[in-house]
């Protein structure tokens, strides 16, 4: 029987703002339990949010003496929870810059959350295959898109996943490391392809009014000049 609860979390919302969903997977030795919901109107960040503090409720009432593991994607969960919420407090719920503090509310509840259960934080790449992360965000993604999904609670060798083993794939971890700080970058420009015509654009709202509700297209930001032309000759020769 592991020493430890380990919990999965995952939270998703369908536009951001939009109808989202949370999933949590809770493994306490031979026994293991699925939470989730939705909302109507959410964040992703509320979510991630809303699955943790489900999470730690639910644990509290499980054994409270017990250590946690958490694993969760959301760096604004992590970052939060160890060091912001804090400081949050003390300044009566106000950031640094004197402005109210986005999802208060479940702030607050996971306060004493934090001083009840001893927690251990994993801040995992999200989507490279972490099985009890792939079922977390199956289950928000489920309940943001259709309001339900069948969730168990029973035996874990019923289970039918092996969560405990949270190994990853790192070149995917990397390559998704590396869209991300792509993404960030400033544009040079934005290139699509529309009927096999292809055409450069200064903007993205440009690139996006040419794009928006056609079928068939491509289009991608260009870092550089250099980067622009590369783009333009793959969409040449697709």
């Amino acid at each position: 029987m592991d020493k430890k609860i380990t919990v999965f979390t995952d939270g998703a919302a369908k536009g951001n703002p939009g109808r989202g969903g949370f999933g949590v997977v809770i493994a306490n030795g031979d026994s293991l339990i699925e939470l989730g919901g939705y909302k109507e109107r959410t964040t992703n960040n509320e979510m991630e949010l809303t699955a943790v503090v489900k999470a730690l409720q639910t644990v509290v009432n499980i054994n409270k003496k017990q250590p946690v593991a958490i694993y969760t994607d959301s760096k604004y969960v992590v970052e939060g929870a160890k060091g912001w919420i804090f400081g949050w407090a003390k300044n009566g719920w106000k950031t640094k810059a004197e402005t109210g503090v986005l999802n208060k509310e479940l702030w607050q509840t996971l306060l004493p959350l934090l001083t009840t259960v001893k927690i251990e934080w994993h801040k995992v790449p999200g989507h490279v295959g972490i099985i009890g992360n792939e079922r977390a965000d199956a289950i928000a993604s489920g309940f943001a898109e259709k309001g339900t999904v069948p969730l168990f609670n029973g035996p874990r060798k019923e289970y039918g996943l092996e969560i405990s083993d949270t190994s990853f794939d790192e070149e995917k971890a990397k390559e998704r490391s590396a869209a991300r700080k792509r993404q960030a970058q400033k544009a040079y420009s934005y290139v699509s392809k529309v009927d096999g015509i292809i055409q450069t654009h200064k903007t993205w709202d440009e690139c996006e009014e040419r794009v928006k509700g056609k079928k068939g297209t491509k289009f991608k930001k260009s870092l550089d000049k250099g980067n622009e032309e590369e783009i333009i000759k793959e969409f040449k020769n697709k």
